[in-house]
């Protein structure tokens, strides 16, 4: 379940080296208790963060103008939050916890607290949501009068004791191997190499891997509510942040005020995160074909085809050329992938891929690849590629126990190739290193509604790619009194940021008044993109 909502990571693997105030009080807080289903350790945990909590509520925050190079423009401000690496153990060591917010625009009445973001991944930075304020997008405007915006860089990312697995200019180094095997030494080639990633996650992070949990995630994102002097948290989560959103709502549900989850990752512990990774598979093969014909619908711009087959014909042509000889000698299979995978995930990256697509096959190589090849000069851009993809491999493989048989990786992956061949074999190559983890893996928390958690919003795309639709019915399941908000005959990742007022107008009255339509919503797509 890669993110998702930041460009796709896909085949770094497989390759030699894809969101009443007033009464809201400064210092307020309540510790959490451990939910029903705790056992003795997760008691221990339970105290630890009731502990750091309490102490971060104490401390608060010093917020300072942000560093020079985090690119994030006055008046946003920037702070740490300090947490225990092991909530076992919350005297012990403390990792910080790197934040920033930018106030509500309206008045000191019209101010409801802080609305505190996490944007997907496992692995992705949320640092940047304060910038929907002071770029002024409009589809925030409203909630931006009441709330202060609260972004954080989650354990391990960024600037919060970041992890990492590998050196960051090889992990981007160019091309790389086709991520579909032709063969059996294909295969055993991929099965070193993510054997290997697993064994640099250990030699170069390793004393931090045991605690890269979502649950522990969790629980720093409590610590931040009590360090911003939140009685209750208000919460925005999208792709991966839903889940994120969704464990913080099992551990701490007297604490969530508002929650909005946005493109669901399904919670079941059955999906977590084995099977919910070749769920996602067979969902981008259907976005990817619904690309394809919005392509064909608009051959008089792109000329790639009048039809999905004709399209599909022209990538299967630019795939097998990029094999054979990768283009401008930088863009192998494995690159295309990461560049074309955008167009399944966000439909306003239609235009654009197919735009270059199309220049490519009218002879215009450069286009392809100023867009797709890696940049080996930008040196903070793959330091943050690397760790993003490290943070997203220590979640996922400790979050939950993976098959450690390969037949079983093979079989399930040979089969759903088939029918289902662009993501399939990517997928599995990113994922694989979690089959020779060496950190402990964990049993998925039964993530479902305890005493005082309000009614949550749930967002979702009927074709969503990346977090297929299932997922958002499960979680509406297990929170009992939650809205789904269904955005039908849509597919983009993401629902909440674009433009369609049956969804926008739920949301700001959800944020603003706390209130929820009666029954569930069914909102017509918003606007199909043009060429």
């Amino acid at each position: 379940m890669r993110d998702i909502s930041a460009n796709r990571r896909t085949t770094a693997l497989g390759s030699a080296g894809a969101i009443v105030a007033a009464t809201l009080i400064a210092g307020a807080f309540a510790a959490p208790t451990a939910n029903a289903q705790s056992k003795p350790g997760q008691d221990r945990e339970a105290r630890g963060a009731a502990i750091a909590a309490a102490r971060a509520a104490k401390a608060g925050i010093d917020w300072q103008d942000c560093p020079a190079d985090w690119g994030l423009e006055k008046p946003i401000q920037c702070g740490w939050v300090s947490v225990p690496l092991d909530y076992a153990k919350p005297n012990g060591k403390q990792i910080k916890i790197a934040v920033d917010r930018v106030g509500n625009t309206g008045t000191k009445q019209e101010r409801q607290g802080a609305l505190v973001y996490n944007p997907g991944g496992p692995g992705a930075s949320g640092m940047r949501f304060p910038r929907r304020v002071t770029t002024k997008a409009p589809v925030w405007a409203k909630v931006a009068k009441a709330y202060d915006f609260v972004g954080f860089d989650p354990r391990g990312v960024g600037h919060s004791a970041p992890i990492s697995c590998v050196d960051p200019q090889e992990f981007v180094k160019a091309p790389k191997a086709d991520p579909v095997p032709d063969s059996e030494a294909d295969k055993r080639a991929q099965r070193k190499l993510a054997r290997e990633y697993a064994e640099g996650c250990q030699e170069r992070s390793g004393a931090m891997l045991p605690h890269m949990t979502t649950p522990n995630s969790a629980r720093d994102l409590d610590v931040i509510r009590a360090a911003l002097g939140e009685k209750k948290l208000n919460f925005l989560g999208v792709s991966y942040g839903t889940y994120f959103g969704a464990v913080y709502g099992t551990l701490f549900p007297g604490h969530v005020r508002r929650m909005i989850v946005d493109s669901v990752v399904n919670p079941s512990r059955e999906k977590v995160w084995y099977q919910a990774n070749l769920d996602q598979d067979v969902a981008f093969e259907g976005r990817w074909k619904d690309w394809q014909d919005w392509v064909a619908a608009n051959d008089a711009t792109y000329h790639l085809g009048t039809t999905r087959a004709a399209v599909q014909a022209k990538w299967l042509e630019l795939r097998a050329t990029a094999k054979k000889n990768p283009i401008g000698g930088l863009i192998g299979p494995a690159e295309l992938i990461s560049f074309f995978q955008s167009a399944p995930y966000y439909d306003s990256s239609w235009a654009s891929v197919a735009s270059v697509f199309s220049k490519y096959v009218a002879g215009d190589t450069q286009a392809l690849v100023d867009a797709a090849a890696p940049d080996l000069s930008d040196t903070a851009g793959n330091a943050s590629s690397e760790n993003g993809n490290a943070v997203y491999t220590a979640v996922e493989c400790v979050d939950a126990k993976w098959p450690t048989s390969w037949r079983k990786w093979d079989r399930d992956n040979t089969r759903l190739h088939k029918d289902h061949p662009f993501m399939t074999w990517a997928n599995a190559w990113m994922n694989l290193p979690c089959a020779t983890w060496s950190a402990k893996q964990q049993t998925p928390l039964n993530v479902k509604t305890h005493k005082g958690l309000p009614p949550v919003l749930i967002v979702q795309s009927e074709r969503d790619a990346a977090t297929p639709y299932e997922g958002a019915v499960e979680l509406h399941k297990r929170f009992k009194g939650s809205r789904l908000i269904t955005e039908k005959n849509a597919g983009s990742h993401g629902v909440t940021g674009l433009v369609n007022p049956c969804v926008n107008d739920r949301v700001d009255t959800y944020l603003l008044t706390g209130k929820l339509d009666t029954a569930d919503v069914t909102c017509a797509p918003h606007a199909t993109p043009k060429p």
